[in-house]
């Protein structure tokens, strides 16, 4: 378990919660980009804690911190206790998954379904924070299927926040259960930054955090003269080199950011850490595979790294080997 090192999070840029992207080594990856950004577990359920392997579904390094676990349910007393599991393993912070519209979500009646539930989603939240003494945040979509008005926005924020939550992290698209996959559901439905803009207005004494379609600091820098927080999510994991200039850009941390080959040099231990206790070296190295994204080369960088690492026996040398063709 880990201890936490603070209670203060800031949330003015995270890295969202990306399920099969943001686990501990990609999470490790990034913060060697930045100090200060926020970064999220893929969603973890509240069943697989309750009843599975901890370690491996909650483990993290102390490198990571700030580091937020994300969690998925709708049973009340589910989530207090793993946010209290949370909590003791040493999160900086514990969300509630209110916008993924996946099949498997649906079924279990949790995600972007509780956003026709707003008294439940409430009850849950309120009963997070009584649980423990960290940060429980939301996250959740503008609206699902037909109950898509701004009306209805505001008041699922106006009956959440009477429950005690304060920070609300908005997907700025609403999610259409029937008919689209969670992918489509990524890029389909219009964004409605608008929307959120004028939640912060609303309510200006809640965190408002907008989501969706971000790809750069520049569009992060215009966000945060409106609202809060900026939380980006596919483009840090395509290109995650974009948060290099993170911590002088939105965190005024002026010290000198690294270069991509640096970056590599200070992951390589962590790999050979990793492989000596069984970790397969594809399991991280899929998570690099942007980091000369838009360079000279950067095509034969991943390349190489595709077509080496899974070879019996690769080891981190592959990784040393690919960064010689972008050198």
């Amino acid at each position: 378990m880990n201890n936490k090192p603070n209670d203060t999070v800031s949330r003015r840029l995270s890295v969202a919660p990306m399920m099969d992207w943001t686990d501990r080594h990609d999470r490790y990856f990034l913060r060697l980009f930045s100090r200060h950004a926020l970064l999220y577990t893929e969603m973890v359920t509240t069943g697989a804690i309750i009843h599975g392997d901890r370690e491996r579904l909650l483990g993290f390094n102390e490198p990571e911190h700030p580091v937020a676990l994300q969690l998925g349910g709708s049973s009340p007393t589910d989530l207090a206790l793993c946010a209290k599991i949370a909590e003791n393993w040493g999160y900086d912070e514990v969300n509630l998954n209110v916008g993924c519209p996946s099949d498997r979500v649906q079924n279990g009646a949790f995600g972007a379904c509780l956003m026709a539930k707003p008294e439940l989603v409430a009850e849950c939240l309120h009963s997070m924070q009584q649980a423990v003494s960290i940060p429980v945040t939301v996250k959740h979509r503008i609206g699902i299927d037909d109950l898509d008005s701004y009306e209805l926005l505001s008041r699922f924020i106006t009956t959440v926040s009477s429950g005690g939550c304060s920070t609300f992290i908005v997907h700025a698209r609403k999610a259409i259960l029937q008919g689209l996959s969670p992918k489509e559901n990524r890029d389909i439905p219009p964004l409605k930054y608008d929307w959120v803009y004028q939640l912060k207005r609303d309510f200006p004494a809640l965190e408002i955090i907008i989501n969706g379609g971000i790809k750069t600091l520049q569009q992060t820098q215009s966000h945060l003269q409106q609202v809060d927080g900026v939380m980006i999510g596919r483009e840090a994991y395509h290109n995650p080199y974009i948060l290099a200039q993170a911590d002088a850009l939105v965190f005024d941390d002026q010290n000198e950011p690294p270069n991509r080959h640096e970056v590599l040099r200070q992951f390589i231990p962590y790999i050979e850490e990793q492989m000596a206790k069984g970790v397969r070296l594809t399991q991280i190295s899929k998570h690099i595979l942007g980091l000369f994204h838009g360079q000279p080369n950067g095509r034969k960088f991943r390349q190489y790294i595709s077509e080496n690492a899974h070879q019996p026996g690769a080891t981190a040398k592959v990784l040393q080997e690919a960064a010689k063709l972008v050198s």
